[in-house]
């Protein structure tokens, strides 16, 4: 078992005080802890954590709030994985206090010894494995051997582990349900809803009354479809098209009226809001909301009746917003198209290869991708960044089992959606954001919302990568500061497209960019160039969404301002759920991808440097995008070392050097499925 050894205060018993050290000053924060036993403290507000040695954590882990004393503080030069050097302040200090156990899961594997049973942490957050109730953990049906999840109760002074309790009997290791549900425990999230959020669901009404109906807008008679992927069920938009008299088009945005059917503190909304999103791992979509609600109330199916909340805007030609109104909904869907199908109409010209689709429906497709094209180009004239990274997707069968590994590539009917909807969502925002004018409702001064927003880049990350850039014969003109970065980035990625240091570049440059939030404070959106913008299209699977609808109905009936101080801290819940969330689907992901290469063991493949550090680089090998890791240390043609100025590895006797984008051979040496781990060892450089 880990860390057998009997645990020491590095503190004396007087709390407060750090033991014989210079205390420049305390804090309060939360513990990030790592597989070695030291842990990063993160104190809000701050960009620069606290490191604390293993010897001085005070029985703090993972999760916990604690109150540390910060025992040294200088500025040091140091550097991310892509090589950004940046000047922080290293701050070390000593934890003095637990102040909050997190109560957070831990995945780890069922142990007994006798009458006594522990936890084995596989976690790399977890250090030290946990004793539990042997007679308790039997009740639950855990067996010696089983993947179980646990949460720890106590750590008292002198006791050798911690003490918890188990939450969930998970299965047989390398079993997919078993790990699915063990990524879900590690990061707090639940794989099933309480039977009464399930009972509330199946409670809430179908019916569709004709006092309901009169208060809307209705579209049924409209032309109105849907293109999600092909395996989507629920389907949250749909976009209605007609042709006005004045020669101009009417589009309209149709979105899901969940808070019709969702009331604030019911039971549904407060497990909606505590997940704050859907969670799609690779094999499957943790819902936010019960079935029932996502993948019937709410969802737009065709031929039937829907409630929407809708944005319906009148547009000419040449892709000019001429007028806008924004309310309640119903709608009757005609068609649901995958991308694909709507793909091949664009691509077809107007002629669809099964030939049976009526020519309105066909025409508006081209006319609303037509649309789409000019706000596209709009956009990036405005200042928008242009990252279009292909997604690699992940095949499994039905017990799970990877069998595919590839690009997935947006095309035109992709982008007919993805603007539609950004027009939706900025419409809103400026509604609100502006005091303007919508549906004869005029606001007197901005109220209260949430805003999805985004901030300007990291000035010093960018001149890092300027000189980067430098090495490979590019040269960045203007300023890297403000809105004029994206001229500049896009820029530079256009020169390297199709060459090898494109994917460095942009790698280096995503690493650059703030990372988006909602909040009330509306500073913008950085990256898509919108002064404006909110998330109001999908309240199926975000609960921002469903926010701002409640605040746009309230607002649109002239209602007072809501309280901005609740609403920021339910952004900030929000924008912390949507980081946990995506944290576990890259987890997934990766579990999978080092699943589908554990008979590659031993396989040579092409592929090029994606990351360097002083430790080893980084390799994504060819088709498939999969990354691992080649340590330094097992390079047997040369000892290299980190250059940190030009940001490469020099062999110490050849002098040859490996930069970022070099092309390269590996072969697979190991595939650690429980510590989801691919390392690669070097056949031959072949720059």
């Amino acid at each position: 078992m880990s860390k057998g050894k009997a645990y020491k205060s590095p503190l004396k018993r007087n709390h407060g005080k750090a033991a014989g050290k210079r205390v420049v000053a305390q804090e309060t924060g939360t513990v990030r802890m790592t597989r070695d036993g030291f842990v990063f403290v993160i104190i809000e507000g701050q960009d620069d954590d606290v490191y604390v040695p293993a010897n001085k954590t005070r029985r703090a882990l993972d999760g916990d709030t604690v109150r540390v004393a910060i025992t040294r503080d200088r500025v040091s030069r140091s550097y991310d994985r892509a090589g950004q050097k940046t000047l922080s302040h290293r701050r070390e200090g000593e934890i003095i206090d637990v102040l909050q156990r997190s109560g957070r899961q831990f995945v780890g594997i069922m142990h007994t010894v006798g009458a006594q049973a522990w936890v084995l942490m596989q976690s790399k957050n977890m250090p030290y494995d946990i004793k539990v109730d042997a007679e308790a953990a039997a009740a639950m049906g855990a067996k010696r051997g089983m993947k179980v999840s646990v949460v720890v109760d106590r750590w008292e002074r002198g006791e050798v582990y911690p003490f918890g309790h188990l939450v969930d009997v998970l299965g047989a290791p390398g079993e997919n349900e078993t790990e699915m549900h063990a990524i879900l425990a590690e990061f707090n999230l639940p794989y099933r809803f309480p039977s009464e959020v399930e009972n509330a669901a199946d409670s809430i009404s179908e019916v569709i009354t004709p006092e309901e109906i009169k208060g809307r807008k209705d579209f049924r008679d409209v032309l109105t479809f849907t293109i999600d992927p092909a395996d989507a069920k629920d389907f949250d938009d749909a976009l209605s098209f007609r042709k006005l008299s004045n020669g101009n088009y009417e589009v309209g945005v149709h979105i899901a009226d969940v808070s019709h059917y969702v009331s604030p503190g019911s039971a549904v909304d407060k497990e909606a809001r505590e997940r704050g999103t859907s969670v799609y791992l690779v094999d499957r979509t943790v819902p936010m909301l019960p079935e029932k609600l996502c993948n019937k109330l709410c969802s737009l199916r065709p031929h039937e009746d829907k409630l929407t909340f809708s944005v319906v805007a009148e547009i000419d030609p040449k892709g000019n917003i001429k007028n806008r109104w924004i309310g309640r909904t119903i709608i009757n869907s005609d068609y649901r198209f995958d991308y694909g199908q709507a793909q091949s109409i664009i691509e077809a010209g107007g002629t669809p290869p099964s030939g049976t689709l009526p020519a309105d429906i066909v025409e508006a497709i081209l006319i609303l991708n037509g649309l789409a094209a000019i706000f596209k180009r709009k956009r990036f004239e405005a200042g928008a960044v242009n990252f279009d990274r292909p997604e690699m997707k992940v095949e499994v069968d039905a017990q799970g089992r990877p069998t595919d590994v590839h690009q997935v590539f947006s095309k035109e009917a992709n982008w007919l959606i993805e603007e539609f909807m950004l027009l939706a969502n900025r419409t809103v925002a400026e509604f609100v954001a502006t005091a303007g004018q919508m549906n004869g409702v005029a606001s007197k001064k901005a109220k209260t919302f949430v805003y999805r927003v985004h901030d300007y880049p990291n000035a010093e990350k960018l001149e890092s990568l300027r000189s980067f850039a430098r090495g490979f014969g590019y040269k960045i003109e203007g300023a890297l500061d403000g809105a004029g970065a994206a001229k500049a980035l896009n820029g530079l990625m256009e020169s390297a497209k199709g060459k090898p240091e494109y994917m460095a570049f942009e790698d280096i440059a995503l690493r650059c960019m703030a990372k988006a939030c909602y909040s009330t404070d509306n500073i913008g959106h950085y990256g898509l160039a919108f002064p404006f913008y909110t998330h109001f299209t999908s309240p199926i699977r975000r609960y921002p969404d469903l926010m701002v609808h409640r605040l746009l109905s309230l607002y649109l009936k002239n209602g007072k301002s809501a309280d901005q101080g609740y609403y920021e801290m339910e952004c900030k819940h929000a924008s912390e759920r949507e980081v946990v969330a995506a944290d576990a689907e890259r987890t997934s992901v990766k579990y999978k991808l080092v699943e589908f290469m554990q008979d590659k063991v031993g396989t040579e493949f092409d592929g090029h440097v994606s990351g360097i550090t002083e430790w080893g680089m980084y390799v994504e090998i060819e088709p498939t995008k999969i990354e691992g890791m080649v340590p330094l240390r097992e390079i047997r043609s040369d000892f290299f070392e980190f250059d940190e100025e030009r940001y490469r590895l020099v062999g110490r006797r050849t002098h040859r050097s490996i930069r970022l984008g070099d092309a390269v051979r590996i072969r697979v040496k190991g595939a650690n499925l429980e510590q989801r781990l691919l390392d690669y060892e070097l056949v031959e450089n072949l720059r």
